[in-house]
């Protein structure tokens, strides 16, 4: 379980979640039609630099890129390329940053020019189930509240949550225990304290939840070709409730 950060910790969590909020932003104004993934990554590299962090993805059990650009039925962890985006697609942008011995994570998804309603709605629905999951991080709540808000809204509205990949502790490393899932898995789990730092990413789908892994080793999709959609934030437990680290 992750233990609850002291002030200083905290001041460090701020400051690299803030170069990642205003990193993803940046990137976030380049997603047109035609341009390509790779350029999208090295945007994103140029930002934290400038800001005096690091790419907190680029090397990260061998990962290629400092962003995962994830395409239409890519749930996460695309992998940057010559690919241009056309209009009509969706894109997952996750970026990470490291400074001064603190992580930040953030995601959102994107349009590429005008899209379908369909698409919309499931952009719309995933964001949506993010901020009713920050509204149970709070003193003496559950951890699996997290979940069920995010499970019970998602499927409310016709589409499914990810499974196999989930939220997680952050800090000073960039995955630490606990898991946060986006789905409630049979018990409430431990009670958050003051302190504790999550990165909350729902995952949802338009078909099935069922995922799988490309043979690049790290591309997931979905089994049945849907689309896909991902949001994430970085946060903090407070005495008043949730604090949003990587809002801009």
């Amino acid at each position: 379980m992750t233990q609850p950060k002291n002030e200083e910790e905290l001041a460090g969590l701020r400051l690299s979640c803030g170069i990642a909020a205003r990193a993803l932003a940046a990137v976030s104004k380049m997603v047109v039609p035609g341009i390509t993934t790779a350029e999208l990554d090295q945007g994103a590299i140029s930002w934290i630099e400038q800001e005096g962090a690091k790419p907190a993805f680029k090397g990260y059990r061998g990962f290629p890129a400092s962003i995962c650009a994830s395409i239409d039925s890519e749930v996460v962890h695309g992998i940057p390329g010559e690919r241009r985006l056309e209009e009509g697609q969706i894109i997952s942008v996750d970026l990470g940053t490291f400074k001064d011995g603190f992580y930040g994570d953030v995601a959102v998804t994107l349009p590429v020019g005008k899209i379908s309603d369909q698409a919309q709605q499931l952009i719309d629905v995933t964001e949506t189930s993010l901020k009713l999951a920050m509204e149970q991080v709070r003193p003496k709540g559950h951890l699996h509240d997290i979940g069920r808000a995010v499970q019970e809204y998602v499927e409310g509205q016709g589409f499914s949550v990810v499974r196999d990949f989930v939220g997680h502790g952050i800090g000073r490393a960039l995955w630490e225990e606990p898991q946060v899932p986006n789905f409630y898995p049979g018990s409430d789990g431990p009670l958050l304290e003051a302190g504790m730092t999550f990165a909350i990413e729902p995952m949802v789908n338009c078909g099935t939840c069922e995922v799988k892994v490309l043979d690049d080793g790290w591309t997931v999709m979905t089994v049945d070709g849907s689309l896909s959609a991902h949001f994430e934030h970085t946060v903090a437990v407070s005495d008043e409730g949730c604090e949003v680290l990587t809002k801009v």
